[in-house]
């Protein structure tokens, strides 16, 4: 079991916070909209440069293009495990790299993009689906990306995390959810992040987020708890305080969590600045 919920039939079975602007929706036939060159230019990036310039890096993308789930071939919907519930989901292999979504470079987090599930294509059944697991699990399907710092014995603690995004209008495709962008640098809400630290999926409610029966030597992820991992969390464990900290020992091979952060790096001062910080000797 890939630690979510069961699609089934509909039943159950057993923080800086900030406004932010319209999601952007993608298709597979759409190129990507040139939305982070765009905060790039909002802050003075020169992209394309010097090899010391910024750099937009993808955390969490992998040779596997990011999908919105579905049921694997063969699994009936009774069956599927596609929904992640109250949690927090770090993955830990994508293709074989693990830790992919592991910040290397200093910059700042502009956008996540997410795969989601369409529960049914039959309006109906889709409705019925909708009303138990918002039922169940305490409202409608939302997210946030949580920026983690590593401990021991598989131990995180929350540094940084973006507003809660609504995101039932976005089921059966992928989304990117831009952070606000503030009309001066001082106040842009991108999230600075710094090397060593992780990129998580945070669901406070449902999310159809999971592609499984992949690889068990390529993928796998962690949820924040530590105990009954083999069914959905019975209680909120999504971790979404600041400086909260979490065990991750529920491990789910084979799964995949449909999710990728986007970083700008930081630009270092070019060597002619004379007010450059001073370095070495």
């Amino acid at each position: 079991m890939p630690g979510g919920f069961e699609l089934g039939p509909p039943r159950v079975l057993h923080l800086a916070k900030r406004n932010c602007p319209a999601p952007v929706v993608f298709n597979g036939q759409m190129k990507r909209i040139s939305l982070v060159t765009a905060l790039a230019a909002t802050l003075g990036l020169a992209l394309a440069s010097a090899p010391a310039s910024a750099q937009i890096v993808e955390l969490g993308s992998t040779a596997t293009p990011l999908v919105a789930p579905a049921c694997p071939r063969g699994v009936s919907p009774a069956n599927c495990f596609i929904i992640l519930t109250r949690t927090t989901a770090l993955q830990t292999v994508s293709d074989g790299v693990s830790f992919p979504t592991k910040v290397t470079k200093a910059g700042w987090i502009v956008a996540f993009t997410v795969g989601l599930s369409r529960l049914s294509t039959n309006a109906s059944t889709e409705r019925s689906y909708l009303h138990v697991l918002d039922q169940a699990y305490g409202g409608t399907p939302r997210l946030a990306l949580t920026v983690l710092k590593p401990g021991p014995n598989h131990t995180f603690t929350v540094a940084a995390q973006t507003p809660i995004f609504h995101v039932l209008p976005y089921l059966g495709g992928l989304v990117e959810l831009p952070l606000s962008l503030p009309p001066t640098f001082s106040q842009f809400s991108a999230i600075p992040v710094v090397p060593g630290e992780l990129v998580a999926l945070s669901v406070p409610t449902w999310a159809p987020v999971l592609s499984y029966n992949l690889s068990a030597s390529k993928f796998a992820y962690r949820q924040s708890r530590g105990s009954n991992c083999k069914n959905a969390a019975p209680t909120e464990t999504a971790q979404l305080t600041l400086g909260a900290s979490a065990q991750y020992l529920c491990n789910y091979a084979t799964t995949r969590v449909e999710y990728a952060a986007t970083e700008i790096t930081n630009q270092p001062y070019p060597k002619t600045y004379v007010h450059a910080p001073r370095q070495g000797p």
